[in-house]
């Protein structure tokens, strides 16, 4: 396998491609996949918030909408006087606009009423006008106490209006898309893990076969007794999975089930937020992950984890070898999080959320033992700085960075990188001068 094709992928335990604990031992922090430290925004655009997981509204092709010349994208917010560490209890999505992708304004949360007992990350489809938000319903609705049972659903019926200004609105209407089966994707009740996941759907439509699919983070179910890893429950307790539902019609709103595109069985417990991003004939898909989340004798960072293949149901080898594409520097471990990867003006930009910022500890637990007052100093809760990679068969590397809450506008040039910027002052200095 050369640097600009994908080869043959690892066999998954249950998916066509796995991420293997030979593979996922490389991981290390290099030049090319460590991002900058980050610092806190000049003005923070959303005070009264906290801001984490984000999406962004794209149209079928994948391309991120201008509705009558906005952007417009969805967050998980929490009131910003919560301490941070509880906002995932009280997560509501809203929705957000810009005229210019630097400036944004709060369009207020988008449902009155949704599904579970709170809302975690999802997608958005603007298809001719119509507004259909996927996400998490998290917890049982109408349960008096926190639950953490998952589904995958969405809500129809939402239109853009910008006679006076911007406005989102319904009526919505709720959908439940899709459960576990217990075969190819863990129910809670199989759960012997740390973690459960059945959430994070992500719709994508095959620029290549027209066919509609979509992407969600999971579980793959290993029986109690299995003889993987020598029997070594430890490992198989680590079962994270990227799956994937098909609908035939390309109705947004009907779904079934398929076997996952990539399991990392004995590697990893979480592979959140997954996407794909098509490029150059390929396919890139991309999850977020957590140092904690990794299999015994396994260390990984909080970071964006990438594999590429030739099809979407391809045989995916993972990016740089090992599967790192962008972490958080060594004196910073936590800064950012929830990474999601789109493509512009021949880059892929990477927007994320401003995570715990100003603290190096070796777990994000340390962060409890805080004064409240440091615990909210030191968590950003907005938007960080959006990262411009270069991404070029299985290697990339990160060349530049733009300002929180960046993200360009269609045909909007970027500039050269920073990698371009250094090739030009070297230059210079060959010659002696300052440029001509």
């Amino acid at each position: 396998m050369n640097d600009h094709s994908p080869g043959e992928g690892a066999p998954g335990y249950r998916a066509r491609a796995g991420w293997t604990r030979e593979q996922a031992a490389g991981l290390e922090r290099t030049g090319e996949t460590t991002a900058p430290v980050f610092y806190p925004p000049e003005t923070d655009q959303m005070p009264h918030l906290h801001i984490w997981d984000t999406w962004f509204l794209r149209e079928r092709d994948g391309t991120l909408a201008e509705v009558d010349g906005y952007r417009v994208c969805f967050s998980l917010t929490a009131p910003a006087e919560l301490l941070p560490g509880k906002r995932h209890d009280v997560a509501t999505i809203r929705a957000f606009y810009s005229a210019d992708g630097r400036e944004w304004q709060d369009a207020g949360p988008v449902f009155s009423e949704a599904l579970g007992q709170r809302q975690w990350a999802g997608s958005a489809l603007y298809d001719d006008g119509d507004v259909y938000l996927f996400y998490t319903a998290a917890g049982t609705d109408g349960a008096e106490e926190l639950t953490y049972s998952q589904r995958i659903v969405a809500a129809s019926g939402g239109r853009v209006d910008t006679t006076d200004g911007f406005e989102l609105r319904g009526p919505w209407t709720h959908h439940e898309l899709l459960s576990p089966d217990g075969e190819r994707y863990e129910r809670e009740d199989q759960s012997r893990a740390m973690i459960y996941t059945f959430r994070d759907p992500w719709f994508f439509e095959d620029p290549e076969t027209g066919e509609t699919w979509l992407l969600f983070e999971a579980n793959s179910p290993v029986p109690e007794g299995s003889d993987l890893f020598d029997g070594d429950a430890g490992k198989q307790e680590f079962n994270g999975s990227v799956g994937i539902a098909h609908s035939p019609t390309g109705d947004p709103l009907a779904w079934e089930l398929e076997a996952p595109l990539l399991d990392a069985v004995g590697v990893n417990q979480e592979l959140e937020r997954p996407h794909v991003v098509y490029r150059d004939g390929l396919y890139y898909l991309f999850i977020s992950s957590h140092l904690h989340t990794f299999g015994p004798e396994l260390s990984g960072y909080d970071a964006l984890y990438g594999f590429v293949a030739e099809e979407l149901h391809g045989e995916y080898v993972p990016l740089n070898g090992s599967g790192l594409v962008a972490t958080n520097p060594p004196n910073a471990p936590f800064q950012a999080y929830s990474w999601m990867a789109f493509p512009h003006d021949g880059e892929v930009l990477v927007q994320n959320f401003f995570n715990y910022f100003d603290f190096a500890g070796e777990t994000l637990d340390e962060i409890a033992h805080l004064p409240e007052s440091e615990q909210r100093r030191r968590f950003g809760g907005t938007l960080g700085p959006t990262l411009r990679l270069d991404v070029s068969g299985t290697r990339t590397e990160i060349v530049g960075k733009l300002g929180h809450w960046e993200i360009p506008m269609a045909g909007e040039s970027l500039g050269p990188t920073e990698r371009e910027l250094l090739a030009r002052a070297h230059a210079d200095d060959q010659r002696g001068g300052y440029g001509h």
